[in-house]
């Protein structure tokens, strides 16, 4: 693919996963009232169910994340993205309409099942992508979520004000029109000559994190991976529950602070790690940002006011340069054609994460703050997430350590 149209095809990738983000993050303001709602509980209960939620989104993406990535180094990127956009479409309409909490758990089943944008989005960004670009290619995926994070939480918030239901028609219609815009206008990435057969063997959670086994490299940085994952869990799953509960937040502040971190989150995805990066080097980036992790996440656990929080989100959010130095050493150990099988095997990773990590985190929240709790400690999450943290970087030492020997 020459410069120019690699460039459009970037541009491209990144206005897709731009409205896909800001879709999700449309709902996240409103989601522990519309629980709340609909089991007649206290925010306590509510959290235990938004675990359980993303756990039935988890498993399912687990069980498919592989089948799509694999599918996608044999037909292409472009139809599995549209056919993953049109599934966050329909959960929405689900969860927007939902007369029982049994409706959300089938509507995050189904965007499970399709819900390959990321996927199949990595392994787009590494057809296109040059070997010393891919890293701060990678980081668009970052610049997407940040802003999305900017614009849809601060939409959900104000809409959430006239109506629990109303965010989540308006993510459908973002995702459905994202399907539509990616038909037109998305250009194919993975040309014939580079497509391979599909096969079943591979194409399942443990093949392809077996696959992941062939690259000795590419083993333990994935490990090191999956905890990032594990613990961003603690900010995902219980940022909505943890600010209501320890600082009375409304949805309209819930909106603000996820739009602050989306905009802090766009400023080092869209421009810090362009410079720091090559400045550093991959390895150090990794290390860095993986202490900047841990110092945000013991931060927001011990915030006793809401402004805090505000402040606290910067050196969490610089952390943000780990991921894209890591998805870079990774991604370099891995040959063109199995792209999408590798990125299939990183999602089934994140996946793995999302089915624990959610569960874990938030009955966590939930057994420090129920009623009846030992001691009230609503951070608990937060403490968890900057241990892993920790593991994360010895692992990626152990590694560094080990492909130099």
């Amino acid at each position: 693919m020459a410069k120019p149209k690699k460039q459009a095809a970037l541009g491209f990738i990144f206005i897709t996963l731009l409205i896909d983000i800001t879709g999700l993050g449309i709902i996240i303001p409103v989601l522990p009232k519309l629980i709340q709602t609909l089991i007649h509980g206290n925010l306590s209960d509510a959290s235990r169910y938004a675990g359980l939620l993303t756990l039935a989104y988890s498993v399912m993406q687990f069980l498919f994340a592989p089948v799509l990535g694999n599918l996608s180094d044999r037909f292409g990127r472009r139809p599995v993205l549209l056919g993953s956009l049109l599934g966050f479409g329909i959960d929405y309409m689900f969860m927007a309409f939902a007369p029982s909490i049994g409706w959300l758990f089938m509507g995050r089943s189904i965007a499970g099942i399709t819900g390959a944008s990321f996927t199949t989005a990595s392994a787009y960004i590494a057809d296109v992508s040059t070997p010393e670009k891919r890293a701060q290619n990678f980081g668009m995926i970052g610049v997407a979520f940040g802003l999305g994070f900017i614009i849809g939480p601060v939409i959900g918030g104000i809409l959430g004000k006239y109506s629990t239901q109303l965010p989540f028609i308006a993510a459908s219609v973002l995702a459905l029109l994202n399907a539509i815009y990616g038909y037109f206008v998305l250009p194919e990435s993975l040309d014939e000559a580079h497509r391979r057969p599909f096969d079943i063997k591979r194409a399942n959670p443990l093949g392809s994190l077996k696959q992941l086994g062939k690259y000795p490299a590419v083993l333990g940085l994935a490990a090191s991976l999956f905890l990032i994952y594990f613990s961003g869990q603690a900010v995902q799953s219980v940022w909505t529950f943890y600010t209501i509960d320890k600082f009375n937040w409304n949805e309209a502040w819930i909106g603000y602070s996820l739009g602050f971190v989306g905009l802090t989150v766009a400023a080092v995805q869209g421009g810090l790690i362009r410079v720091a990066i090559p400045k550093l080097g991959q390895q150090r980036s990794i290390l860095i940002g993986l202490l900047l992790y841990t110092i945000g996440l013991i931060l927001f656990g011990i915030a006793n006011k809401g402004w805090m929080m505000f402040a606290f989100i910067i050196p969490y959010s610089l952390g943000g340069i780990a991921g894209p130095a890591l998805q870079g050493i990774i991604t370099e150990q891995v040959p063109s054609n199995q792209q999408g099988e590798l990125q299939g095997g990183l999602t089934s990773l994140m996946s793995l994460s999302s089915i624990f990590g959610p569960w874990i985190m938030t009955y966590l929240f939930y057994y420090f703050t129920k009623p009846d709790a030992p001691v009230k400690l609503p951070g608990a999450p937060f403490f968890l997430g900057a241990l892993l943290m920790l593991v994360s970087a010895v692992l990626a030492v152990r590694s560094f350590k080990r492909n130099t020997n």
